[in-house]
């Protein structure tokens, strides 16, 4: 199985989002958050959340870009048994039990959208507020190959 892990080039994400995610945490989209949204909540930092945030199961916070990478199975249940909790704590749900199905789906749809694409596949969402409600679009970044002169610093060390 194959999700996804914030990856920050910068430290842009740390300034955009009131709550920005670790680099390396798993992420999915995290839209559910924005389902009441109104284009009177689009200020600020949480415009920026709604826009381009994939949402952090570890910390709740968001980042611009995620990297597709494997899944070990045994990490599924813990990762499902935070979402259940964030969805006790923030959104009123009556329990984990009761959150399970949602936070499944949650993370099968990621999942889904991870599954064709090789390691190190970059991910971006966009969102937009639709009379319909919340519309979500992913753009894919192919892993680029990267030559030996990139990194290398070529020269002498009797310089």
């Amino acid at each position: 199985m194959k999700l996804a892990r914030a990856v920050h080039f910068d430290e842009s994400d740390m300034r955009v989002y009131a709550s920005p995610a670790r680099t390396g945490e798993w992420c999915i989209s995290g839209g559910f958050e924005f389902s009441n949204w109104t284009e009177a909540d689009l200020t600020g930092k949480a415009r920026q959340a709604f826009s381009n945030g994939w949402f952090g199961l570890e910390t709740g916070g968001r980042a611009t870009f995620v990297a597709v990478t494997n899944l070990e199975p045994a990490e599924l249940d813990d990762l499902t048994d935070l979402l259940c909790q964030h969805f006790v704590t923030y959104y009123g749900a009556p329990s984990v039990e009761a959150a399970r199905p949602v936070a499944q789906e949650e993370i099968a749809q990621m999942a889904e959208l991870c599954e064709d694409h090789e390691a190190n596949t970059l991910l971006t969402v966009a969102r937009e507020l639709t009379e319909a409600g919340v519309r979500e679009s992913f753009r894919v970044i192919q892993p680029q190959d990267a030559g030996l002169e990139q990194f290398a610093v070529h020269g002498s060390l009797d310089e």
